[in-house]
C-alpha cells in the first residue's frame, strides 16, 4: 500500500488539472504563479502534487477576503523571501553534502532544515505579533528610528579580494550587524549586500545599536563602516518600510564620514538628555531630496557603565 503522505509529493497535476481542482480563474492562478517566482510551465506536465493542490486552494480560498491585488502582493513577498532562503539553503546543502564527515543524505539535511525553518518562522511570528506589529497586505503606520549601516569602500574593496574573502566579509558583516540589532531589541528588514537597514522603536537602543555597530570594524575582516539614523513614522508594508525616515537614514549614512554615525534633528531631540550618548552639531547637508538637511554627529558619551549594561 503507497504511504499517503508519500503519495502527496508525488507530481501527478498538470496546471490546469490544478486549476479546475480547485475551481480557480485560469488568469488568476498565472498571476499568483508568477508572483510566487515560478517560471511558465507547459499546460500538460504533471509538475503539482496533491500537497501543492491543497496550498493552492487555501490560497484561492482567501480571495473572499482579500483583493486580488492584496494577494498577488503577498504572494510576491512570499516568493521572495522564499526564493532567497532556498538559494541558501541550497548552498548550504550542496557544501555538506561533498563534506566526506557528514553521512546524512541532502534529503535528510533538508527535511531537517525545513524542520528548523518552521520552528524558527514560528517563534518570529509569535514576536511579531508580541509588539503588534504584523505586516500584511494592508498598510501600517509605524514609529520608528530607521538605521542604514553602510561598508565604506565596499566596491573598490570586492574587486581587490578573492570570492572567498569576499563571502567571508559580506558574512561576517550580515551576521554581526543583525546580532546588535537583536541585543538592543531592534529588527533587520534587509540586507543590501554591502548594507543593512534596521528599524527600533526605541530611539535611546536605537542609538546604542550604532555605537556598537560602528565598533565592528575593530573586529577583522570587517573594513570601516558609517550609519545614518532618522526618526519619525514609516509605511510597514509586506516586511519593507517606507517614508522620509528611510530616505533621511540613506542621505545621512552616505554623507557620514567613515566611522562616523550621523543622525536627523528628530533623534537629536529624543536623546540629548541621555548621558550615554553626546550629540554634536554638524553644517547642515545639501543631499538628493533635501538641499538643507540638518544633522548631528553620534559618539559615546561619559556613561560607559550604562553603555555597557544596556547592551
Amino acid at each position: 500500500m503507497t504511504d499517503p503522505t508519500f503519495a502527496a509529493h508525488l507530481p501527478s497535476y498538470s496546471r490546469d488539472e490544478l486549476i479546475a481542482e480547485i475551481g480557480a480563474d485560469v488568469d488568476y492562478a498565472e498571476k499568483i504563479w508568477n508572483a510566487f517566482g515560478f517560471a511558465h510551465q507547459a499546460t500538460d506536465e504533471k509538475i503539482f502534487t496533491q500537497a501543492d493542490v491543497d496550498a493552492f486552494a487555501v490560497f484561492a480560498a482567501g480571495a473572499e477576503q482579500m483583493s486580488e491585488g492584496a494577494q498577488i502582493a503577498a504572494a510576491r513577498s512570499i516568493g521572495q523571501a522564499m526564493s532567497r532562503l532556498a538559494d541558501w539553503q541550497a548552498d548550504q546543502l550542496l557544501d555538506f553534502d561533498r563534506d566526506p564527515d557528514i553521512s546524512l543524505s541532502v534529503e535528510d539535511m533538508a527535511k531537517a532544515i525545513g524542520q528548523i525553518q518552521r520552528l524558527v518562522w514560528r517563534r518570529h511570528l509569535q514576536i511579531a505579533l508580541q509588539r503588534n506589529v504584523v505586516y500584511s497586505p494592508d498598510d501600517v503606520e509605524w514609529e520608528v528610528v530607521v538605521g542604514f549601516v553602510d561598508l565604506v569602500g565596499f566596491t573598490g574593496l570586492s574587486r581587490r579580494i578573492s570570492f572567498d574573502d569576499l563571502e567571508e566579509l559580506l558574512s561576517a558583516f550580515e551576521h554581526r550587524v543583525s546580532d546588535e540589532v537583536s541585543l538592543h531589541h531592534g529588527q533587520v528588514i534587509k540586507t543590501l549586500g554591502d548594507g543593512v537597514l534596521f528599524v527600533n522603536t526605541d530611539p535611546a537602543q536605537a542609538a546604542l545599536t550604532a555605537l556598537a555597530i560602528a565598533e565592528l570594524s575593530d573586529k577583522r575582516p570587517i573594513p570601516e563602516l558609517r550609519i545614518g539614523l532618522a526618526q519619525g513614522a514609516v509605511l510597514a508594508r509586506l516586511g519593507d518600510v517606507f517614508g522620509e525616515p528611510v530616505n533621511i537614514a540613506a542621505r545621512l549614512c552616505g554623507s557620514a564620514r567613515p566611522g562616523r554615525i550621523l543622525i536627523d534633528e528628530n533623534l537629536s531631540e529624543l536623546i540629548v538628555d541621555d548621558s550615554r550618548f553626546r550629540i554634536r552639531s554638524i553644517p547642515t547637508l545639501s543631499v538628493r531630496g533635501y538641499r538643507r538637511l540638518r544633522a548631528h554627529a553620534l559618539s559615546a558619551g561619559n556613561d560607559e557603565e550604562s553603555l555597557d549594561a544596556d547592551r
